[in-house]
């Protein structure tokens, strides 16, 4: 059984401000270890809970702060970007039997964390199909695109609630609870537990019943912060300036989707 695992940090157990997040701060040291710990925690439990392969993409930032040596034996790890519209998800196909995304966030403007955006700090908010879309949703659809089912999520509270509303059957571990600018969170070793054990659990059932609905058809409307990035957008083949910071764009091709999102938010 082969497993791709998406890892990020904002959804990470105890981070709570953006300078945490940076590798260039002092102050991300503890989370990149965390971030580490938390990715190393899903490996094994999808070791243990029957995977043959585990590659890993290190989705935050640069791309370069998960640990290599702290992951388990056998695990691969994707460093760095390649420029692939596939973006967080890169390296993924139809090759693989399920997903796996750790370290989470709630999207752009929404509450269920004080870091929560949609891929850049730029967009104050993404919705496709009517629906505020997370990366949670975005790679969700990225998956589908290839017939591979989304098994397991961690991150936060407000994340997981998005999930189980999408898909009950995927199995979370929320690690913190966004409150205001704050965030309450679990002690890391006790979230490391959790997330080995439930992404061992979610790898014990046929995971060949889960659906992967992607729809037929996208309707995308990007919002930034400011109206000079949406002036930009608009001249993206095929997108449509709405108003002064929204950018609408529409396909029946999610990899269209997702160039559109790389080229205009990046």
């Amino acid at each position: 059984m082969k497993i791709f695992i998406s890892a990020d940090i904002e959804g990470v157990t105890g981070i709570a401000a953006w300078e945490e997040t940076r590798k260039d701060v002092a102050a991300n040291a503890e989370f990149r270890h965390q971030m580490t710990a938390e990715v190393a925690a899903a490996c094994e439990g999808a070791l243990e809970g029957g995977a043959t392969e585990v590659l890993v993409k290190d989705a935050h930032g640069s791309g370069r702060n998960i640990i290599a040596a702290q992951l388990p034996r056998g695990a691969r790890l994707i460093r760095g970007w390649s420029g692939h519209p596939q973006m967080m998800m890169q390296e993924l196909d139809s090759g693989f039997d399920a997903v796996m995304m750790i370290g989470y966030h709630s999207a752009a403007s929404s509450r269920g964390n004080p870091l929560g955006h949609s891929f850049s700090g730029s967009v104050y908010r993404l919705m496709i199909n009517g629906v505020r879309a997370s990366e949670f949703l975005c790679n969700t659809y990225t998956a589908y695109s290839h017939n591979v089912p989304v098994v397991y999520v961690s991150g936060d509270k407000g994340l997981c609630a998005e999930v189980t509303a999408f898909n009950p059957s995927i199995h979370t571990t929320a690690v913190h609870e966004g409150i205001g600018d704050s965030t309450l969170s679990l002690q890391p070793d006790d979230a490391t537990e959790l997330i080995k054990a439930d992404a061992r659990e979610a790898l014990t059932r046929n995971i060949q019943d889960l659906q992967c609905a992607l729809p037929d058809y996208f309707e995308v409307e990007l919002s930034f912060k400011d109206q000079a990035p949406a002036f930009k957008a608009s001249y993206f083949p095929g997108a449509v300036r709405k108003d002064d910071t929204t950018v609408g764009f529409e396909s029946g091709d999610y990899l269209a989707v997702l160039t559109f999102l790389m080229f205009v938010i990046y």
